[in-house]
């Protein structure tokens, strides 16, 4: 098949982002700051070689696994979500913005199962640099998918409401692409925590 036999529609690109233009300069500005803090866990892990890796052992990373399965079965569930409200089904789109936001409990919960582990045993932000790195990343990271979660439950609401259309569904393309950024966080997070020695 040549290219001018394909429709032009098809081969048309957006001149703009999905979703609201100021969510992305949002999440430019969430992504430099989580970079900042990347980059002096780098900076102070390379000082203090032996000591993260001996406090890295401690860390579970079957939860870890866990946390990331659940928040990229998430992203694609969001993703199936946007992709049914463009086909006008709103059901569907309700179901799996549903799917999405119990993957996205199901991190909240393993990850809180891994702090009171964690202070059962006595270890919190005083312990040491890494664990201050680890308690201060994770859980600014969780704060944001705490957000992520809040505006995926108004997408849901505001589906369920009828306000969302195969011609208008802007609000829910923006809050889809804040959760691909908690998403995208976690997954630099869990080999720079977990896995990189």
């Amino acid at each position: 098949m040549s290219v001018e036999s394909i429709p032009e529609q098809t081969i048309s690109l957006s001149k703009t982002p999905s979703g609201d233009l100021a969510i992305w300069i949002f999440i430019m500005a969430e992504l430099l700051v989580f970079a900042i803090f990347f980059i002096s866990y780098a900076f102070t892990r390379s000082n203090h070689v032996e000591m993260f890796n001996s406090a890295q052992l401690t860390l579970d990373r079957n939860i870890a696994l866990v946390n990331t399965r659940s928040l990229i079965s998430s992203s694609y569930f969001a993703v199936r979500a946007v992709a049914a409200m463009r086909e006008n089904n709103a059901r569907h789109c309700f179901n799996w913005l549903i799917a999405a936001l119990l993957m996205g409990l199901i991190f909240l919960l393993a990850k809180s199962f891994e702090y009171a582990d964690h202070y059962a045993h006595g270890i919190n932000m005083r312990t040491n640099e890494f664990y201050m790195f680890y308690f201060s990343l994770t859980f600014f990271h969780f704060l944001h998918v705490v957000m992520g979660m809040v505006i995926l439950s108004a997408n849901a609401i505001k589906t369920r409401a009828g306000n969302y259309s195969a011609e208008n569904y802007t609000g829910l393309e923006t809050g889809t692409n804040y959760w691909h950024m908690v998403d995208i966080v976690w997954i630099i997070l869990f080999p720079l925590i977990y896995v990189m020695r």
